[in-house]
């Protein structure tokens, strides 16, 4: 494999940049796709500038730039005019603008509008000549995901470098040509080129579909390889009825629901039947598929067993084993639970691997650390992995080969037609649970636009005022050479200035390190952290139940089902919540689809018009589920292509079980070099 080095002007720091963003090899690089498409439009008249967005306007700088200091910000501020009117524009933390830009200049000035108080402002805008500008207008631009210090730029010269030599990318078509025709389907490597560099729409949507066809189609088939291996294993842990179990049930302080009833007792027709359970519990966010774990874990170590839950991140570890044990505690139940996490000290590390591995132990709870080389169990019969597409695969597959041929439980609160949710899970017995508890009061909901954010900062406080806290979510981490979102580091220095300086605000992202993220999320479950300002990291994992207010920035740059999952994270205790869903765009059909939020709380019906409103190739670079991400394809946007996928490896199959046709070599081999490779990176 070419090395991305191998590339000119790439060079060790450059090499290491890559790295940062998972690309080592020419393939990593040709396969890191655009997220987005920047179309540089026609510049607006001022007069006529009405609604936040992103904007390119031409005119002429009035005056020398001035630098005000607030707190750590340095902000840059001057007016722009042209014929029609004038409007103030800002930068932050950029002062040598002071000097390089004069009064009396004509520049393009390109950039998000947003409103300070009545006042509408350019924020933080890219500078053109007016030659430059127009270079650009109407091309299509690539724009990709980055990391602290690779530019787009960067990317888009490596990217056009490999593709103009064939050793790099031409590789051979792998799809049988029945397939390609049957679902109209382009070229390999005029897909790939078009990917990066389409000259049009029509090319864009016709390499997208490409791709996006060949990743769930590769998917799909090995899910199916991967089903073929389940359904003969035998359960080798039969488990008949559990009294101390159902007296447990009994006990607790409310009743399941009759969605949960029926789901535990699919669980146990499992743990007694004749095949190994492999079942995937499908539910809405506090729906209580918890409890059901905790059941069948029970369940697992009263029949003399050791069950593991395996959760996505330390925080939701900790705190499931501490409701457990809580909960043994007052119900006398005398069953150990051990929790096991990567930032546990080495002698608690080794104290849990021996109470696993001397059976002291019966329930353990952890993050991946379960399935290091370290930890040996004895007699797993259970393994429970909670919102799964979190991990890959092959990690689920690691987890299950602790033990011999165990039962495996899989839980995703991400709501999925059941259509789709039977392809994408096609390894996997379903269980549905469609119920909510009589006792969780309804997330009061609204959908606005920028203009409203003042009034908006003016309820946090309210809320902040009667104890509560707050999450905000922004879709970036740090300045994007495109700046049409809001970002979390901006975004959280900027709000300390608008709201009422004694309310500790806190940020959260991916990029962070486990400990830094486990650092903020005990804070703000503490409450020493009242606003959150975070990406999408918090839809998964974090019960915070003190929290009453989920606010989303650019709310149209999210699917309807990652909106429902963020929603999910308040509502959790006593008090009302609400949810403030955010919109920068004035387009109709956007703030139609958000409207769908805003008249119901029901995760399945949200997805069911979610897929009812994606049309194919619609809404470029917009992660329609978050939790589910492939690479490049949607399961909302792309429903029709995955289903062409699925009805496509069927169709295969049946002709050749074993693709050992002269035909199929290609893709058998395509098929074995994915699996070895990309089942543990695969998010589900």
């Amino acid at each position: 494999m070419n090395s991305v080095r191998t590339l000119k002007g790439i060079g060790e720091k450059v090499e290491l940049l890559f790295q940062k963003a998972g690309i080592i090899t020419i393939e990593d690089l040709l396969h890191y796709y655009p997220k987005n498409y920047d179309i540089f439009e026609e510049p607006e008249e001022i007069g006529s500038l009405s609604i936040a967005k992103l904007v390119a306007v031409e005119g002429i700088i009035e005056k020398t730039p001035v630098v005000n200091r607030v707190k750590n910000l340095q902000i840059v501020t001057t007016y722009v005019r042209d014929a029609t009117g004038r409007i103030p524009v800002t930068w932050f933390n950029m002062p040598f603008l002071q000097k390089s830009l004069r009064g009396g200049s004509r520049y393009v000035l390109r950039g998000r509008l947003a409103y300070k108080g009545k006042q509408l402002t350019l924020e933080q805008p890219q500078i053109y000549t007016l030659a430059d500008y127009d270079a650009l207008k109407n091309i299509m631009q690539p724009v990709y995901a980055l990391t602290k210090g690779l530019t787009n730029n960067t990317i888009k010269k490596a990217v056009s470098q490999a593709l103009e030599k064939e050793e790099y990318y031409q590789r051979r078509e792998y799809l049988p040509i029945e397939i390609r025709t049957k679902y109209s389907l382009a070229e390999y490597n005029y897909a790939l080129r078009h990917i990066h560099f389409p000259k049009d729409m029509d090319s864009l949507i016709l390499a997208r579909r490409r791709l996006v066809f060949e990743e769930f189609f590769l998917f799909i088939l090995a899910i199916r390889r991967l089903k073929e291996a389940n359904d003969f294993t035998k359960n080798a842990y039969q488990m008949d009825e559990s009294k101390e179990t159902e007296k447990f049930k009994k006990n607790l302080p409310f009743q399941l629901t009759n969605a949960q009833e029926r789901v535990w007792e699919e669980i146990k027709q499992d743990f007694k039947g004749e095949r190994a359970m492999n079942r995937l519990i499908q539910g809405d966010v506090g729906s209580g598929k918890t409890i059901l774990a905790v059941l069948a874990l029970l369940y697992t170590a009263n029949h003399g067993y050791q069950g593991a839950m395996m959760v996505p991140t330390e925080v939701l570890a900790r705190q499931h084993y501490e409701s457990i044990t809580k909960l043994f505690e007052k119900y006398g139940i005398q069953k150990k639970v051990t929790l096991l996490t990567g930032s546990m000290t080495q002698k608690e590390k080794r104290l849990a691997y021996e109470e696993i591995a001397s059976h002291k132990s019966d329930i353990i709870i952890g993050t991946h650390a379960l399935i290091q080389e370290n930890v040996v169990y004895h007699r797993l019969a259970l393994v429970i992995t909670d919102e799964q597409h979190r991990f890959g695969v092959n990690q689920r597959e690691l987890l299950a080969e602790k033990g011999e041929a165990v039962h495996i439980l899989v839980m995703s609160a991400t709501p999925i037609p059941r259509t789709l949710a039977i392809i994408l899970y096609g390894d996997l017995d379903i269980s549905i649970v469609d119920e909510l508890p009589a006792d969780r009061i309804p997330i009061k909901n609204c959908v606005v636009d920028t203009s409203y954010r003042p009034k908006a900062y003016q309820f946090i406080e309210r809320e902040v005022a009667k104890g509560h806290q707050v999450y905000i979510i922004c879709p970036m981490v740090e300045e994007s050479e495109l700046m049409d979102a809001e970002n979390v580091t901006d975004y959280a220095a900027k709000l300390q200035t608008e709201i009422n300086s004694n309310i500790a605000i806190g940020v959260l992202h991916g990029k962070m390190k486990a400990s830094e993220k486990n650092q903020v999320m005990e804070a703000f479950g503490q409450n020493q952290i009242q606003v959150l300002v975070s990406t999408t990291v918090v839809e998964v994992g974090v019960n915070v139940p003190n929290a009453t207010v989920m606010m989303v920035e650019n709310a149209e740059r999210f699917g309807l089902a990652q909106l429902h999952q963020l929603r999910g994270r308040v509502g959790r205790g006593k008090a009302q919540s609400y949810c403030i869903f955010i919109s920068s765009s004035d387009k109709k059909e956007t703030m139609d689809r958000l409207e769908i939020l805003n008249h119901s709380n029901d995760g399945f019906y949200i997805a069911n018009e979610d897929l009812k409103l994606r049309g194919p190739g619609d809404l470029l670079g917009i992660r329609q589920s978050g939790s589910l991400e492939f690479k490049i394809g949607d399961i909302f946007s792309d429903a029709t292509t995955l289903t062409d996928a699925a009805e496509a490896v069927s169709i295969l199959l049946q002709q050749d079980p074993n693709l050992r046709m002269e035909e199929n070599k290609e893709l058998a081999r395509v098929l074995a070099e994915y699996m070895n490779k990309n089942m543990n990176r695969l998010n589900l």
